[in-house]
């Protein structure tokens, strides 16, 4: 059986559970459609800070 040779820091314990509370990732609702995206990407629709930067299959 293991047994540890050296009590652990209260630091050093709290850099092994650094992982246990990580949030979900960032999500943005983009003004223009309304679409939920991630942060600092382009929507689904093509639009980026409300403009339209990309064209998509429904736009043609």
């Amino acid at each position: 059986m293991a047994v540890q040779q050296n009590k652990k820091s209260p630091s050093k314990r709290g850099m092994h559970r650094s992982h246990d509370f990580i949030a979900g990732p960032a999500i943005a609702v983009e003004p223009t459609t309304g679409e939920i995206h991630l942060r600092h990407h382009v929507s689904p629709n093509g639009f980026y800070r409300g403009k339209k930067i990309l064209k998509t299959k429904a736009d043609e």
